[in-house]
């Protein structure tokens, strides 16, 4: 904490020294030409130079139409307007200069294109993928299948974003993805981050920034990157909304309806987000163990097929109001929370075989589980806005609590080969988790003498969790305490950072280069029970770390633009990945944590080349020391899951995305990705020292039609790839959608269907000492759906206020829940 507060004083020491704010700025409306000029939302803008003729500035118009460009240099300009069915509009030229530091074009009109002016509803449409200096967007409406799919199915088909059979999140091929919600980290994982994108329906999302390499602003956490999720926002005066139904059948059915409303005067702004969804969906998965002796011979065979029905019910809220205290200054309140009860039904059958595969025994097990997930939380935010060069003060107060309270049974009977009865065991488990989050934070804005900016902040974040296993034996009816598996285990973190970050223009040569410090201070303990109080233990760490980032970009020309960007950045362990007792999940798997796993640290290098805005290539390397992956070990004919420090990791990747306009009507979006990977350590005593490649490719075709009409044709493949002791088989999905604009451009209607040919199946093999286990894991992931969406309400110029997210840190991402 020392350090902490030396370098806090350091940074706003420096402050103001020299501050002298240097750019202009360009603001203006789009509108349609004609009787209606109505607001044209999301057109792109680009602010041209005259002395060059290079790009400026590139921004979209928002909701209202309105678009604005800050830290402009001195120098004459032209902007350029292009929409989805309108001619493009070049402004007449302007100037900036000290005497005309602001130019406001005022209402940009645009004529639609001629070809069927009478008969064509035109509604601008988003770019699928947009590609910044420091993260790849992805414009989650413009791709019409995913209507009526939830966050986690738009993350898997996003480019170079995998979901495994577990819901973890690998981006280019690397596991350890932080996932952001309006700016805030999401401080889950596991079971509870699954859930919660599970809850979260496609149409409450704007945009995915997906960045490999983040500045020094945000969070260490993310050897592999951060992925934000925008969510809709709508910042018009008055008061306006939007309602969305939507009906999907897969084996089972699924519904989803959410609400949105907002209100805007001079001084307020108030809004409320609701969401609701049903999901029916189930999981089948079989698993297949060879148990072999030092001569690799077979003794053993175990076959296992289980079938999971699962069922729950989703409810979202979020409401917030800001205040507008004058035009500089902001303040504002969020709170949003969920409800998630979850019925989930499974039954399993085991066999176990002997070396000639000759049935020995059978374990046939029938299991409920009822979860009900619960959180809430609430943002306090402040904004001020010195003066119109840019010159800025936010600050964040976060609390948010997640509570999951789990009960399951558990039916073992035990059966002979000719399926005669010989005994059965029957278990019962309470499964609380508790978890509270508290978060402070600082940031900083400050345009300084040319063209330098200087950003800057501090941050504090508390974490309490409680995490409880209660087993009970029921024999003829009767409870009665399990203190085997029985445990309890509670963890306390404390995280204090400050950063940095300096960014300037030189004609051609951008740069930005940050650094982050971090104070990391955590105590875990394993409380014993009544049966083993040997068991209760506790540990304590501290660690400081410094985390550099450097961003290069560079305009070779009119057309080709070259970027480089290094950092570093650390993967914490989940909070309960450090509790060392064993969870039971069947007889013959279990899941344990270890209290000796270490924090993993990356450096990421990455050059990119971008050729006409359209096509990009990317090359990338990157090295993880203290690299943890899920661990497989086998007692007998238990296999325990567990994650550990396995060495090291060395990545190299190369990239390449285009959207490439085939016609006027038709845009094909491509991204591949190719990336090998090397794991050299040490696992349970042996050296481990093994290599994969594996291939991503997306592909979206977006169609553009008259009178309203689009549709979508887009698909995703990823080939066999390998992660430490698992080796994953190649898979893909395609999926189609088209949609229609009804009621005058204000609503529209989607049919979508989901992996068509039901190709998206997860398959493995896992490499145990001893042991061979192959699985196959099958989902309801084949899903035809139908929605409706119609907005309200009147576009009309006006001050906004961006601020609905909060500051909360990395902390969130790494809760995980009982994933029995």
């Amino acid at each position: 904490m020392k350090q902490l507060t030396i370098l806090s004083l350091i940074i706003f020491a420096f402050l103001d020294i020299n501050a002298q704010g240097s750019g202009g700025i360009v603001t203006g409306r789009i509108i349609s030409a004609g009787n209606a000029k109505s607001a044209i939302p999301n057109a792109s803008v680009t602010l041209i130079s005259i002395k060059d003729s290079s790009e400026s500035g590139i921004t979209a118009a928002d909701t209202s139409g309105v678009f604005i460009f800050q830290n402009i240099k001195e120098g004459g300009y032209v902007v350029k307007v292009s929409a989805v069915g309108f001619s493009i509009f070049k402004t007449a030229s302007f100037n900036i200069n000290s005497g005309t530091p602001k130019k406001d074009l005022g209402n940009v009109s645009l004529n639609a294109r001629s070809n069927d002016l009478t008969s064509v509803e035109v509604v601008a449409k988003k770019q699928f993928i947009e590609q910044k200096i420091d993260r790849m967007v992805v414009n989650v409406d413009a791709a019409v299948s995913n209507a009526g799919a939830t966050a986690l199915e738009v993350l898997e088909k996003s480019p170079g974003v995998t979901v495994d059979k577990d819901g973890n999140i690998s981006l280019k091929g690397k596991q350890g993805v932080q996932i952001y919600i309006d700016g805030r980290p999401s401080y889950l994982s596991g079971a509870e981050l699954v859930n919660l994108l599970k809850n979260m329906n496609a149409n409450q999302l704007d945009q995915l920034e997906i960045m490999t390499n983040p500045p020094a602003k945000y969070d260490a956490a993310g050897n592999s990157g951060i992925i934000n999720i925008k969510t809709k926002k709508n910042k018009q005066k008055g008061f306006n909304g939007s309602i969305n139904a939507g009906y999907s059948q897969g084996a089972y059915w699924r519904t989803n309806e959410s609400l949105n409303l907002n209100y805007r005067n001079g001084k307020f702004n108030a809004f409320m987000n609701y969401s609701f969804n049903k999901n029916n969906s189930f999981q089948e998965l079989t698993i297949n163990r060879v148990y072999k002796n030092a001569n690799e011979e077979t003794t053993a065979v175990f076959d296992q097929v289980a079938n999971m029905k699962r069922s729950n019910t989703n409810n979202n809220l979020k409401i917030g109001v800001d205040y507008f205290i004058n035009q500089k200054s902001t303040i504002g309140i969020v709170t949003s929370g969920f409800l998630s009860p979850e019925n989930n039904s499974n039954n399993n059958t085991s066999y176990l075989k002997d070396a000639d595969s000759k049935v020995d025994s059978i374990v046939y097990s029938e299991g409920t589980q009822k979860n009900n997930w619960k959180n809430g939380a609430v943002n306090l935010n402040f904004r001020h806005q010195y003066d119109s060069t840019g010159k800025e003060l936010t600050a964040d107060l976060d609390y948010s609590t997640y509570a999951s309270q789990s009960r399951q049974t558990f039916m073992n009977a035990n059966f002979d080969p000719f399926w005669d009865k010989k005994g059965q065991s029957d278990l019962i488990s309470n499964l609380p988790v508790d978890i509270n989050i508290y978060s402070a934070k600082i940031d900083y804005t400050l345009p300084l003498k040319k063209g330098l900016k200087l950003e800057t902040g501090v941050k504090s974040s508390f974490v309490n969790t409680d995490n409880s296993a209660n087993y009970f034996n029921v024999v003829s009816g009767v409870q009665s305490v399990d203190y085997d598996k029985t445990n309890r285990f509670s963890y306390e973190e404390n995280i204090n950072a400050a950063y940095i970050n300096v960014s300037k223009q030189y004609k051609k040569l951008g740069v930005q280069a940050g650094l982050r410090f971090e104070n990391t201070n955590i105590k875990g303990h394993q409380f014993g029970n009544e049966a083993k109080p040997a068991l209760d233990s506790a540990f304590e760490r501290t660690y400081n770390n410094l985390f550099p980032t450097v961003f290069l970009s560079y305009k070779l020309n009119k057309i080709n633009q070259l970027g480089l960007s290094v950092g570093r950045r650390i993967d914490r362990p989940r909070y309960q990945d450090l509790n060392p007792f064993l969870f039971f999940i069947d007889n013959y798997t279990y899941e344990s944590g270890n209290p000796f796993l270490q924090p993993q640290y990356t450096n990421n290098i990455e050059l990119s080349h971008t050729f006409k805005s359209f096509l990009t290539t990317t090359l990338n390397y990157s090295k993880t020391t203290n690299y943890f992956a899920e661990t497989f070990e086998q007692v007998d004919f238990a296999t325990i899951v567990r994650r550990g420090n396995i060495g090291e990791r060395d990545n190299i990747g190369v990239s390449v995305s285009a959207q490439v306009p085939v016609f006027k009507w038709w845009t094909a979006i491509l991204y591949g990705n190719y990336n090998y990977n090397r794991y050299q350590g040490m696992l349970y005593g042996e050296n481990l020292d093994v290599d994969a490649s594996m291939f991503l490719f997306n592909v979206n075709n977006q169609f553009n039609f008259k009178k309203g009409w689009s549709a979508e044709l887009s698909g995703f493949y990823r080939s066999k790839g390998l992660d430490g002791q698992i080796t994953i088989g190649g898979l893909g999905q395609a999926s189609a959608g088209i949609s229609k604009q009804v009621l005058k451009g204000k609503g529209s209607v989607r049919l979508n269907i989901r992996d068509i040919f039901y190709t998206n199946k997860v398959k493995g093999f896992i490499d145990i000492q001893g042991t061979d286990a192959r699985f196959q894991n099958r989902r309801d992931t084949r899903v035809a759906g139908i929605s409706f969406n119609y907005r309200f309400g009147k576009p009309i110029k006006g001050p906004q206020n961006n601020r609905k997210k909060g500051g909360a840190g990395e902390e969130q991402s790494r809760v995980k829940g009982n994933e029995q």
